[in-house]
């Protein structure tokens, strides 16, 4: 053997470190992230359970002078450096940024059913979610046809070479069992979580891996990978020894799994119900001819929180005592007492901090979008994105995009979904203004409007005057638009 071979068979085998930064969040950041994505009804209920799981957690006196979180005699858990924060803001120009003064308005009396025009089924809340994403004109084709192969649980029950047949036999659809899988992926990229998957197994690991937060993702995905089978036949023994977990591992692994849903486009049914009657707004603002504009959060029947004074009492006695010889008993009722009244303060702390989330976010919103809010609208909507919000909020992209989801504003001029303040930059007008879809699609219902009946526009017409107008649109951008709108093409319109 040559000595250089020597030197390259010693150096087949290195060793090497590599340092890795994992961002690990603490229960209280877990329990924020999850009551700040709930809307109102979701966190009333969230509440109930905490209060029914939690012995020393109790509702305050509704009577202030009683005491209780939010009492006037009492500290605020909002207040922050010397500033508190308000339940009601007011605006008079779009220079106002509000000082955050605490008005409590747990005792006023704010609407909590509100009528709500537009039915969407389970069918439309999919499709309109597909204009967030940046599609050909055929992947929005074969995204439709996909959407309308789900069964009622959101799930997709044919084989993809199924779908593939039937969409050739049936509308003449000619494609490959590798394009719809592309287009399976983009959809199960939807919301909720879980839409598009092909089993109960993939609809689970779907979700477990949006959420990226849960400290028990890694173990949710093992279990779900690995001991997919043992889970279904409840095999936890066997799991726990797989994965050498510990009992209390193993009950949180169990809570974690069980909040996971196994229908995901039931729960989306359930949904849309409610939008088609009823909904319960997160914020209302008002305004009057002044130009001066109120917000306030809407508190509903969400009770304020306090630790119950008897677990306070007892700890203290227990304090006491500490140099005492405790029994075994004694030893194991402080360190559920103690236990359960951390797990409470942490929940007061992260309701106070998500109140505090909802308000400034939504502060930011009024601001960047004024003019909507003083005239109801549409065209005046200025492109905004997560982005821009964030920084005026003063938290990170991630923490406003959790306070909009499924999050309502009542306003003069109707109730909106905070995600329709969002808007993206459509075309470029002659001054270099950004212009919104909605201001193009306004345009284009203009133009459509005042045609003659006897010939009307097509889209490839409609593109030059729109160009005409400053709005530089593409002919299929125009139908995209088009459609939204249910506007027929325009031989359709004779």
């Amino acid at each position: 053997m040559t000595k250089d071979n020597k030197q390259t068979q010693n150096q087949v085998q290195v060793q090497t470190e590599q340092q890795v930064q994992v961002q690990t969040l603490s229960p209280q950041q877990v329990m924020l992230v999850r009551l700040t994505e709930m809307p109102l009804e979701a966190l009333q209920q969230r509440i109930e359970n905490e209060c029914l799981e939690n012995p020393w957690l109790e509702k305050a006196p509704s009577d202030p002078s009683q005491g209780g979180e939010y009492a006037d005699d009492a500290p605020s858990p909002l207040e922050r450096d010397g500033e508190r924060l308000a339940d009601t803001y007011d605006y008079r120009s779009e220079d106002d940024i509000p000082d955050y003064m605490l008005r409590p308005s747990y005792t006023k009396n704010t609407p909590e059913n509100v009528e709500y025009g537009d039915t969407l089924s389970f069918y439309d809340q999919l499709k309109a979610q597909m204009s967030d994403f940046d599609l050909t004109e055929r992947q929005q084709m074969l995204l439709e046809y996909m959407i309308g192969e789900l069964d009622g649980n959101g799930l997709l029950g044919k084989p993809l070479i199924q779908i593939v047949d039937e969409a050739e036999i049936y509308q003449g659809i000619e494609t490959s069992e590798k394009e719809m899988l592309g287009v399976l992926a983009i959809l199960q990229q939807f919301e909720p979580a879980g839409i598009g998957a092909r089993s109960l197994q993939e609809c689970l690991i779907l979700q477990i891996k949006r959420d990226e937060n849960n400290p028990a993702q890694r173990l949710m995905l093992q279990v779900m990978e690995k001991y997919y089978d043992d889970f279904l036949h409840k095999r936890w023994e066997r799991i726990q020894q797989k994965l050498k977990l510990s009992n209390i591992q193993v009950e949180e692994l169990k809570r974690e799994i069980k909040r996971l849903n196994p229908r995901p486009g039931s729960s989306m049914g359930e949904r849309s119900v409610v939008i088609g009657h009823q909904i319960t707004p997160d914020f209302i603002v008002d305004t009057d001819e002044d130009g001066h504009i109120s917000m306030q959060l809407n508190v509903g029947n969400t009770p304020a929180l306090i630790i119950s004074p008897d677990a306070t009492e007892k700890l203290e006695a227990y304090e006491k005592q500490k140099d005492q010889q405790l029994s075994k008993a004694m030893q194991e009722d402080i360190r559920f007492t103690r236990e359960y009244v951390e797990r409470g303060q942490l929940f007061i702390e992260a309701l106070a901090q998500r109140r505090e989330s909802m308000i400034r976010t939504m502060n930011a919103i009024i601001k960047l979008q004024r003019p909507f809010f003083l005239e109801g609208d549409d065209t005046l909507l200025k492109p905004m994105k997560l982005e821009d919000v964030a920084p005026l909020a003063g938290y990170d992209i991630s923490t406003v995009s959790r306070v909009c989801n499924s999050k309502y504003v009542q306003t003069p001029f109707g109730i909106y979904s905070l995600k329709h303040f969002f808007t993206h930059k459509a075309a470029q007008k002659d001054d270099a203004d950004a212009a919104t879809s909605k201001q193009v699609m306004a345009a284009i219902q203009d133009l459509i409007d005042a045609e003659d009946k006897q010939h009307p526009l097509s889209d490839e017409k409609l593109a030059v005057l729109l160009k005409q107008k400053g709005y530089d649109v593409a002919r299929r951008t125009i139908a995209k638009y088009r459609e939204a709108m249910k506007i027929p093409i325009a031989r359709m319109r004779k």
